[in-house]
């Protein structure tokens, strides 16, 4: 059986996960990237994506989130979510009305390198959209 380390998700709303874990895959800024005990320490931003939690007795479960960072420690792992939600709480009308705001943000950005976050964000909200 592999090692376990704490994971913690918390986002400003709720902690949502603190218990031990054997893995877990973080939508990191620069790819996915899973997590295991003893992992090199690293800190990375977050973009929207789905994290996935392997508990020690073998039980999976996936969170939604949409930015923030994780600090990565090789006994911890803490997410701090821009916002978090499991995966089987999802509302499909929320999310798509993320993605109407996002496209929004899109047409009135103000110059091109917000245009270029908008439109980096809005790729990312739907394919989380075409993934769920």
């Amino acid at each position: 059986m592999a090692d376990s380390f704490k994971f913690e998700l918390v986002s400003p709303e709720k902690l949502l996960v603190s218990q031990d874990v054997v893995s877990v895959v973080i939508p990191g800024s620069e790819g996915e990237m899973t997590v295991m005990a003893h992992h090199a320490p690293t800190m990375t931003a977050i973009k929207p994506g789905v994290v996935k939690v392997e508990a020690e007795d073998g039980s999976k479960e996936s969170f939604v989130v949409f930015g923030g960072f994780a600090d990565i420690l090789p006994e911890i792992c803490t997410l701090l979510a821009e916002s978090a939600v499991r995966v089987s709480d999802i509302d499909p009308e929320d999310l798509a009305q993320r993605v109407q705001n996002a496209r929004e943000d899109v047409a009135d950005a103000k110059d091109d390198v917000a245009k270029a976050k908008a439109e980096e964000y809005l790729v990312h909200l739907t394919t989380l959209q075409g993934a769920l």
